[in-house]
Protein backbone atom coordinates (compact mmCIF):
# COMPACT_ATOMS: atom_id res chain seq x y z
CA UNK A 1 0.00 0.00 0.00
CA UNK A 2 1.27 3.48 -0.83
CA UNK A 3 2.28 6.10 1.68
CA UNK A 4 -0.38 8.77 1.87
CA UNK A 5 0.75 10.79 4.92
CA UNK A 6 2.86 13.32 3.05
CA UNK A 7 3.73 16.97 3.68
CA UNK A 8 1.02 19.47 2.67
CA UNK A 9 -1.74 16.89 3.25
CA UNK A 10 -4.79 18.17 5.14
CA UNK A 11 -5.67 15.99 8.14
CA UNK A 12 -8.19 15.96 10.97
CA UNK A 13 -6.86 15.61 14.51
CA UNK A 14 -8.73 12.81 16.29
CA UNK A 15 -7.36 12.86 19.85
CA UNK A 16 -6.18 15.31 22.45
CA UNK A 17 -6.71 18.98 23.08
CA UNK A 18 -7.08 19.84 19.40
CA UNK A 19 -9.38 16.96 18.44
CA UNK A 20 -11.74 17.81 15.61
CA UNK A 21 -9.45 20.52 14.28
CA UNK A 22 -8.05 20.69 10.76
CA UNK A 23 -4.29 20.69 10.29
CA UNK A 24 -1.64 20.38 7.58
CA UNK A 25 1.29 17.97 7.75
CA UNK A 26 4.55 19.94 7.74
CA UNK A 27 6.97 17.01 8.08
CA UNK A 28 6.38 13.29 8.47
CA UNK A 29 8.46 10.37 9.77
CA UNK A 30 7.17 6.98 8.63
CA UNK A 31 9.76 4.76 10.34
CA UNK A 32 9.96 6.53 13.69
CA UNK A 33 13.03 7.79 15.51
CA UNK A 34 15.07 6.83 18.56
CA UNK A 35 12.99 8.98 20.91
CA UNK A 36 9.68 8.26 19.13
CA UNK A 37 9.67 4.62 17.92
CA UNK A 38 6.39 5.06 16.05
CA UNK A 39 5.41 6.83 12.85
CA UNK A 40 4.55 10.46 13.54
CA UNK A 41 4.12 13.84 11.87
CA UNK A 42 4.62 17.49 12.71
CA UNK A 43 1.35 19.28 11.99
CA UNK A 44 0.31 22.94 11.96
CA UNK A 45 -3.34 23.79 12.28
CA UNK A 46 -6.03 26.22 13.32
CA UNK A 47 -7.29 26.10 16.91
CA UNK A 48 -9.83 28.95 16.79
CA UNK A 49 -11.46 29.75 13.46
CA UNK A 50 -12.77 33.22 12.59
CA UNK A 51 -16.46 33.63 13.41
CA UNK A 52 -19.27 35.15 11.38
CA UNK A 53 -19.54 38.94 11.38
CA UNK A 54 -22.43 41.16 10.34
CA UNK A 55 -22.73 44.80 9.35
CA UNK A 56 -24.53 45.64 12.61
CA UNK A 57 -21.47 44.75 14.73
CA UNK A 58 -19.03 47.36 15.95
CA UNK A 59 -15.34 47.56 14.98
CA UNK A 60 -14.15 46.15 18.30
CA UNK A 61 -16.42 43.12 18.07
CA UNK A 62 -15.49 42.51 14.41
CA UNK A 63 -11.75 42.53 15.19
CA UNK A 64 -12.29 40.17 18.13
CA UNK A 65 -14.32 37.72 16.04
CA UNK A 66 -11.84 37.86 13.13
CA UNK A 67 -8.86 36.52 15.08
CA UNK A 68 -7.30 33.13 14.34
CA UNK A 69 -5.34 30.99 16.81
CA UNK A 70 -2.96 28.35 15.49
CA UNK A 71 -1.08 25.35 16.91
CA UNK A 72 1.99 23.28 16.01
CA UNK A 73 2.32 19.76 17.44
CA UNK A 74 3.81 16.32 16.82
CA UNK A 75 1.15 13.61 16.48
CA UNK A 76 1.15 9.85 16.12
CA UNK A 77 -0.35 8.68 12.81
CA UNK A 78 -3.06 6.86 14.81
CA UNK A 79 -4.41 10.22 15.98
CA UNK A 80 -4.66 11.76 12.49
CA UNK A 81 -7.25 11.16 9.78
CA UNK A 82 -6.06 12.13 6.29
CA UNK A 83 -8.45 13.85 3.91
CA UNK A 84 -8.40 13.87 0.14
CA UNK A 85 -7.25 17.49 0.13
CA UNK A 86 -3.75 18.92 0.02
CA UNK A 87 -2.60 22.54 0.04
CA UNK A 88 -0.26 24.31 -2.36
CA UNK A 89 1.80 26.37 0.06
CA UNK A 90 5.60 26.47 0.14
CA UNK A 91 6.96 24.87 3.32
CA UNK A 92 10.35 26.26 4.37
CA UNK A 93 12.73 23.39 5.17
CA UNK A 94 15.01 25.65 7.28
CA UNK A 95 12.31 26.19 9.91
CA UNK A 96 11.70 22.47 10.49
CA UNK A 97 14.66 20.93 12.32
CA UNK A 98 15.45 18.35 15.02
CA UNK A 99 14.67 20.77 17.87
CA UNK A 100 11.07 21.12 16.72
CA UNK A 101 10.66 17.35 16.51
CA UNK A 102 12.05 16.74 20.01
CA UNK A 103 8.64 17.23 21.64
CA UNK A 104 7.13 13.82 20.81
CA UNK A 105 3.96 13.08 22.71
Amino acid sequence: MGKFMKPRKVVLVLAGRYSGRKAVIVKNTDDGASDCPYSHALVAGIDHYPRKVTAAMGKKKITKRSKIKSFVKVYNYNHLMPTRYSVDIPLDKNVVNKDVFRGCS
